[in-house]
């Protein structure tokens, strides 16, 4: 119980700040546009093993961002927790999709892409990274500056 109040912690507190991200970005005058009117946006809270984290970032850094874009994923924004634990094993990030259909290609296309599973084989040639993902779709309220 404790652990699934955690976790909805953790994604109602990414919510907010990707929220407010995306609202600074739209007042300092950056245009955030919809690719359409179906799009879903996806908030991701990967829990890595022990020791992996920092791998875990270099492996977005340096190779994850791009091929989602590859992929029809939107990057909207990433974060690490402040405080411990979840500082120490938690990465959380919001992609956006052009919809649910379009959710399910994208990430189809992206777990058979052979540069992805190189990529991926490569990071975890001392042990998996990551030991949980959770992943939430929303849609954007009629009243949200980001649709």
């Amino acid at each position: 119980m404790i652990r699934n109040h955690k976790r909805l912690m953790v994604v109602s507190v990414a919510v907010f700040v990707a929220a407010f991200a995306l609202v600074t970005a739209v007042q300092v005058g950056s245009v955030v546009r919809a690719q359409s009117q179906k799009r879903v946006f996806e908030i991701r809270t990967y829990t890595a093993n022990e020791g992996k984290l920092l791998d875990l970032h270099a492996r977005f850094r340096n190779h994850t961002l791009r091929l989602f874009e590859k992929h029809g994923m939107t990057n909207v924004g990433y974060w690490s927790p402040e405080d411990a634990p979840l500082s120490q094993n938690t990465l959380i990030y919001v992609i956006s999709h052009d919809s649910r259909e379009a959710a399910k290609a994208n990430w189809d296309g992206f777990r058979k892409d052979p540069e992805w599973v190189k990529v991926q084989t490569e990071s975890e040639v001392n042990g998996k990274l990551v030991a949980k993902v959770d992943s939430v779709y929303m849609d954007a309220t009629d009243y949200s500056p980001m649709k």
